[in-house]
């Protein structure tokens, strides 16, 4: 048999040991853009998962939780910040010093599984894991199902929907098996959930998660430099070199259809509920908050912008878009994309229920 058989063999037996994030066709369809892509470690992680053999090589000690806050001097419920890099497969958990009022890492995490290829998310069914500035709220971790230690990355965001991509219920859960999502282990996600949903109880409302391709560093871009994305990914390298520099999570807009970023200050800790867009001049934009919008300079144009807050990210319409968007996609699949997986539809996972009812989440596709 050879090498590439025993592969495809091995990731189809893994999908027995995790949860699949949504909407597949089969297992083998599922499995095989994994099998050719970046990152084939994420196979030899799903076969240790399937052996019991966790937490992986890197995981700080679960066991200490407490002990570790207290060596950094930082409290649960503090203010936090999540980034995530593809090519390393791993998750960043920042949190704020209440001393120098910037945020300092408190632990990377080994992620088991995620699937696709560098590169943004662009349509539902796709199996692609999603790249992007998203803002988590209380709402997007109120889940039941199978995942109830989980958060919704929010995607599609305005950035996403202003580019025409769809796709929904894109989390970071538990498990070692993820279509779209990004999966942790239950034991590493159990951390995770407890640090992040003790931020949102203490009135901090909102956290931000940054995806990117791999670390944003000069070298790196340089070695993707003829890639297809490399546009994209210069827009969120300015998100990374801001936080790297400042050490405060960002603040981003949407300029024409692209990123366009600031610095973050301590006040905000990032970006409002959602994304702002800059649009046609509006005198009143955030009056009295002290934040001074980018100019939207990006493609070379000429036209001075400031930021209104656009309609299609009100902080009512946007859940109302995205169930929209889901509905619509569930109801008229594209010829070839993948079906719902019946198996989480009638356990109740993947229903959008309405405002002040708890979230009712899936994996996304």
């Amino acid at each position: 048999m050879s090498e590439w058989m025993k592969l495809r063999l091995t990731a189809l037996s893994a999908a027995v040991f995790g949860a699949v994030c949504s909407l597949v066709a089969t297992p083998a369809q599922a499995f095989d853009i994994e099998l050719r892509d970046v990152a084939p470690y994420r196979i030899e992680r799903q076969r240790a998962y399937g052996r019991g053999e966790t937490p992986f090589r890197g995981t700080p000690d679960l066991s200490k939780l407490d002990d570790r806050l207290a060596a950094k001097g930082l409290t649960k419920g503090s203010p936090v910040f999540v980034r995530i890099f593809k090519e390393e497969s791993e998750l960043e958990l920042w949190m704020l010093d209440q001393q120098t009022k910037t945020f300092v890492l408190f632990a990377t995490y080994p992620i088991c599984h995620w699937t696709g290829s560098l590169g943004p998310k662009i349509k539902e069914g796709d199996r692609q894991s999603p790249e992007g500035f998203y803002t988590v709220r209380w709402q997007q971790t109120r889940l039941v199902g199978r995942w109830r230690k989980a958060f919704n990355l929010g995607f599609p965001n305005a950035h996403d929907q202003l580019n025409g991509r769809t796709g929904s219920f894109l989390l970071v859960h538990g498990g070692c098996s993820s279509v779209g999502c990004y999966a942790m282990t239950e034991q590493v996600q159990d951390e995770v959930f407890a640090i992040v949903s003790a931020s949102l109880t203490k009135m901090h409302h909102r956290f931000h998660v940054h995806v990117f391709p791999f670390r944003m560093t000069d070298a790196n871009l340089e070695r993707h430099k003829h890639h297809v994305w490399m546009d994209f990914w210069r827009d969120l390298k300015a998100g990374y070199d801001s936080f790297e520099r400042t050490q405060l999570p960002p603040r981003t807009a949407i300029c024409e259809q692209r990123y366009q970023v600031s610095d973050g200050a301590t006040e905000d800790y990032g970006d409002p509920d959602y994304l702002t867009q800059l649009r046609a001049p509006s005198p009143t934009s955030e009056a009295g908050t002290g934040y001074q919008p980018p100019r939207c300079t990006i493609a070379g144009t000429e036209r001075t912008r400031v930021a209104r807050q656009s309609a299609a990210v009100d902080a009512e319409a946007q859940p109302q878009v995205q169930s929209k968007v889901a509905r619509k996609s569930r109801a008229a699949p594209q010829a070839g994309a993948p079906s719902v997986d019946r198996g989480e539809a009638e356990s109740g996972l993947g229903t959008q229920l309405a405002p002040g009812t708890p979230r009712v989440t899936s994996g996304g596709s």
